[in-house]
């Protein structure tokens, strides 16, 4: 049998659909259809890497800030507000960015972010005022938005089977939280503060050139149909505004205690900006990880499923996380006794891994949400969500430091999330769990 050449036509037996007739295919599209799984992990590969070298940039403040509050002499409620201002232009531009990535495609978006992005990144070294500080902030913070970039552009490279995986590993880029708190530290120490932003604006422009060469083109570029204007009309649905409650809390959740365990650590245990850091990678290191578990969880039993059961062990966390320490006196008849209530650095550390990890499955599964229900404005919806999340990101660390600041509390911070997730799982069993039990 002569074996084919060029552009003959090789018969396919199971692709045959009308009678005797069978569909053929030439081997170019032979080997293109085997190229298109290489292509498709590449570009999940190059767009994990860039959104971590992304999330690195969007939480350094978490770590110079620790200096800055010394140098500046910021209270907390300050602290908290210069550690969130990039987490709001972060959070704000993941609609635009998400809606153009429907237009323009993720390639060419994700390219641009991070070329614009390394002029603000820079220009962090030579300020010296705190208003200076928020203003540049606000510039910087746009890299936080490369999230809804990334995801809908992924997920448009696998089959809906596969999506919540892609998403899922995707996501996995915020391990840049847990490699902040690795290496700012160590930068700063070698180097002083200011060299941190330099040596990240290069690695930003570095990061963009490889992603271009090794990112595929977006297939889902230009293909949501309508007028930007009618690609809006997706927000009318309720659904999305569920899904942007359940991403307040697990993403918002999840930044806002990145940015501030560090501190909390330095001023509760006593341990140094380092120590500090490395012991607070046992939040953000499970909690960006773990992300890709998530979408597999979500794949196999449900995004739901994963959502509900994981905002339930978060309660538990954050309940025990929230007891500041006690000293209690009880009254008996031969005297009294003294327990001391405290959570020691161990369970802390503890506690800390499994919200981080419960925190990446709701991520993971929120993201499932949007895939299986708006397959054709992911872009647009993946943003709205994103938008959601981090504006939570972005007000919690305030809210931290406020509470901090009145009560004289330091797990003030844990009892506001506790209150926020409590809240939560009311809200979701009467919009979902005990409507499906009346239908």
């Amino acid at each position: 049998m002569r074996r084919p050449r060029g552009n003959d036509a090789v018969s396919v037996p199971t692709l045959i659909t009308h009678g005797a007739h069978v569909n053929t295919i030439t081997p170019n599209q032979i080997v293109a259809l085997a190229a298109a799984p290489r292509r498709a992990y590449a570009t999940l590969y190059a767009s994990t890497f860039a959104f971590m070298v992304c999330f690195v940039v969007w939480m350094m403040f978490g770590v110079l800030g620790i200096q800055l509050r010394d140098e500046l002499g910021l209270n907390s409620t300050e602290f908290g507000l210069l550690t969130a201002t990039p987490v709001l232009t972060g959070a704000v531009m993941r609609l635009p960015l998400g809606a153009w990535t429907d237009r323009f495609g993720g390639r060419n978006v994700m390219t641009v972010l991070l070329v614009i992005c390394a002029v603000p990144v820079y220009i962090v070294s030579y300020a010296t005022q705190l208003w200076q500080f928020l203003v540049i902030g606000l510039f910087l913070g746009c890299v936080g938005a490369s999230f809804a970039v990334g995801t809908p552009y992924v997920a448009r490279f696998f089959p809906p089977e596969r999506r919540g995986f892609a998403m899922g590993f995707f996501g996995a880029g915020a391990v840049g939280a847990a490699v902040n708190l690795f290496i700012t530290p160590s930068l700063q120490a070698a180097y002083g503060w200011r060299m941190v932003p330099r040596i990240y604006a290069v690695v930003l422009l570095l990061t963009a050139a490889g992603f271009w060469l090794v990112a595929a083109r977006d297939p889902g570029a230009g293909k949501a149909g309508g007028s930007l204007r009618q690609s809006f009309q997706v927000l009318r649905d309720p659904r999305v505004w569920r899904l942007c409650q359940y991403y307040s809390i697990t993403f918002g959740g999840f930044t806002a205690l990145s940015l501030w365990i560090p501190q909390y650590l330095k001023a509760e245990y006593g341990m140094t900006v380092v120590a500090a850091a490395a012991v607070a990678a046992g939040f953000s290191l499970p909690g960006s990880v773990l992300r890709a578990v998530g979408g597999v969880l979500s794949d196999r039993h449900g995004a739901h499923a994963v959502t509900w059961w994981g905002l339930w062990v978060a309660w538990i966390c954050l309940f025990l996380l929230s007891y500041p320490k006690t000293d209690l006196v009880i009254y008996t008849i031969d005297g009294t006794w003294t327990l001391h209530l405290y959570v020691s650095m161990l369970i802390f550390v503890l506690l800390a891994f499994v919200l981080g990890a419960v925190f990446a499955f709701g991520m993971a599964s929120t993201f499932k949400y949007v895939a299986d229900d708006f397959p054709q404005n992911m872009g647009l919806v993946t943003g709205v969500v994103g938008l959601a999340g981090g504006l939570g990101g972005f007000l919690l660390p305030i809210l931290f430091g406020a509470l901090l600041d009145i009560f004289k509390i330091r797990s003030s911070c844990f009892m506001l999330m506790y209150g926020i997730v409590w809240v939560s799982l009311i809200l979701i069993y009467l919009s979902d769990i005990r409507k499906s039990r009346l239908a």
